[in-house]
Order: structure tokens, then C-alpha cells, then sequence
């Protein structure tokens, strides 16, 4: 049974309820929901790139096999029409866009550090005002909690180096660690995570996609972590589910990215279920919209439609992710 979940709701609960029992996916996206696993280059509304730049990019077909695949799919579609300042801007006006759409009134999305030199010119103001001006034009009532994004295949002293603009700005909610699990070490990362702690960030990881519970519970310990992304591992053991209920460590899932990337044979299987059942705080998620064709509102209803979870437990799960993290 869900711990401390009695009497979770809100006032449009008994809509999405009932729209997703109904099918009816447009009227779940008028309804408040938050998404929290969101990298913007590909999280971007597919209609307004091709209104706007007259780009048709179509969603993934079948199962990725390799990471490496999904580099050539994102350099063919993405990549090499926005490397460039004025192309990043695009694509994070873009992300607002779709978050607008799809009912997104809480959204977490950021720039990774290497992109400060990459396409603003190591001007940190500038990045902020990228993300601040587009959310005042396109969604000026949404809750935006800016990302500081690492890649795990970065050095750390490096990435150390390249926070330093980013420390003590206001502006940012969170850092976020990415990339191949098995990049190198999660231990390698205490000194940026204790970094970030002492910069009151909340702090998040992508573990156990790929890597086991095991590797959740270390990174979870060791980066003092508030929140992981993915983490679907966990079901695996009963002791490390136990482990993040009991510290009400959030799990940011994102269904159809775990499908598509062949971590999830099918959404009835989805450990997205047991892992809610065993009183572990969850939410529902994107990650990369243009890639997957899953925005927030299809994961809701593609996980009811396919009985993983029932309306009432999906409810439940919005209203979590609305709510800040502790």
C-alpha cells in the first residue's frame, strides 16, 4: 500500500479521472500536470518547428539498439539544423511551446555546462534570459525550475571548472547528472554534488536505466541525491524500494523513453507500478518528446489504456509531481 498518500488531490482531479477513463487525451492536457525529466533540445512542440523552421521531424519507429542509434537519430533531425546560439534559443522556445500545450505547468529543463561555451558565449546571464524570456512569451504562467546538466562522461575537474559561473545564481532549482552509466564511477561526482549541496540545489541523477538497484542506493548515499531520474531498476530489490520510500526519494520515470530504449518489454510491465505500489513517490515524465512522441499527457493515458495503473493511482502520481520535493 502507498504511504501517506490518503486524500491526495486537487480540484481537477475528478476531470482527469474521468478523462482518462473516457479516452480522451485533449482533455487531459488541458488539466494541470508537471514534468520534471525533460531534456529541451528534444522536448520541443513538433508542429511549431515545422511551422516555424518548416522542419518535419517524425518520432522514432521500433527499438533503439544502441545509444549510438539514438545519436544518429538526433543528428539527423535535430543536430545538425540547430548548432548554433540562435538554433539553441529555437529549441528552448520550442520546449515552452509544447509544455503550453500539453497542460506542463511545472517544468524542469536546463542547459548542460558545456553548452555556456558552446552556444552563449560563457555569458551565464545570457543562458538564464534564454530560458526566462521564452517562458514570459510562450507559457508566462509556468513554474520553471532551471537545470544545471552534467554529462558523465565529462572529467571532473573540468566540469568543476565550468560550474563556477553557476553557483550561488538564484535562478537554478537543480543539477542533474546524465549519460552512460558506465561511463565512469558515481563516486567520481561527491565533489560537485557537495558542491551543489552547499548551493541548496536539488540534487538528481539518471541511475538504473541501464545499471542496477544497487547502483540507486549508492548514488542515492553517496551524492546525497533528493530525487533520481529513471531509477527503474529498483524493483529488482525489495530492500532498495524499501530504502527510497522510507527517505521519500522521488523517481522520475518516463514510460515510453524506458520502451523505446528496450529497458521496459511492454506498459503492463512497467515497473512504474509496483515501484508506486511499494510506497515509493513516483512521477510521470517525457524526457525527449520529439524522439519518443511522448509527451505528458499520451504517457498518462498510454499507462491507463494499458492497465499498468488506474486512473485514481495516475491521478495521484500528477498531484505528487506538482508538489515540491521532500
Amino acid at each position: 500500500n502507498r504511504k501517506g498518500s490518503s486524500g491526495m488531490g486537487d480540484k481537477w482531479s475528478e476531470a482527469f479521472i474521468k478523462a482518462l477513463k473516457d479516452g480522451d487525451t485533449e482533455r487531459v492536457k488541458q488539466i494541470p500536470k508537471a514534468d520534471l525529466h525533460n531534456h529541451f533540445v528534444l522536448g520541443g512542440s513538433r508542429a511549431f518547428i515545422r511551422e516555424r523552421k518548416g522542419l518535419v521531424i517524425p518520432a522514432l519507429e521500433g527499438i533503439l539498439e544502441s545509444m549510438q542509434e539514438m545519436d544518429r537519430w538526433n543528428q539527423e533531425y535535430i543536430g545538425k539544423y540547430f548548432e548554433s546560439g540562435e538554433g539553441r534559443r529555437f529549441l528552448i522556445e520550442a520546449a515552452f511551446v509544447q509544455a503550453r500545450e500539453d497542460g506542463v505547468t511545472v517544468l524542469e529543463i536546463g542547459e548542460d555546462v558545456w553548452g555556456l561555451g558552446q552556444y552563449f558565449g560563457h555569458d551565464v546571464n545570457g543562458l538564464t534570459e534564454a530560458f526566462l524570456s521564452a517562458r514570459d512569451q510562450y507559457a508566462p504562467d509556468l513554474e520553471l525550475r532551471l537545470v544545471i546538466g552534467l554529462s558523465r562522461h565529462c572529467p571532473v575537474k573540468w566540469l568543476l571548472e565550468q560550474l563556477e559561473p553557476f553557483w550561488g545564481r538564484p535562478e537554478f532549482y537543480s543539477i542533474d547528472l546524465y549519460g552512460d552509466e558506465m561511463a565512469q564511477p558515481i563516486e567520481n561526482f561527491v565533489p560537485v554534488y557537495r558542491k551543489a549541496e552547499e548551493n541548496h540545489l536539488v540534487r538528481k541523477a539518471h541511475i538504473g536505466e541501464r545499471g542496477t538497484a544497487e547502483d540507486i542506493r549508492t548514488g542515492v548515499e553517496l551524492l546525497h541525491l533528493d530525487e533520481v531520474q529513471h531509477g527503474i531498476a529498483a524493483v529488482n530489490s525489495k530492500e532498495v524500494m524499501q530504502y527510497l520510500a522510507e527517505r521519500r526519494i522521488r523517481l522520475n520515470i518516463t514510460p515510453t523513453s524506458n520502451r523505446k530504449l528496450g529497458r521496459v518489454a511492454t506498459y503492463e510491465e512497467h515497473p512504474i507500478k509496483t515501484l508506486y505500489r511499494e510506497g515509493i513517490e513516483v512521477t510521470i515524465n517525457s524526457d525527449d518528446v520529439l524522439m519518443f512522441d511522448s509527451d505528458v499527457s499520451k504517457e498518462y493515458q498510454r499507462l491507463y489504456d494499458h492497465g499498468t495503473l488506474l486512473a485514481e493511482e495516475l491521478d495521484e502520481i500528477r498531484v505528487c509531481g506538482l508538489q515540491p520535493v521532500g
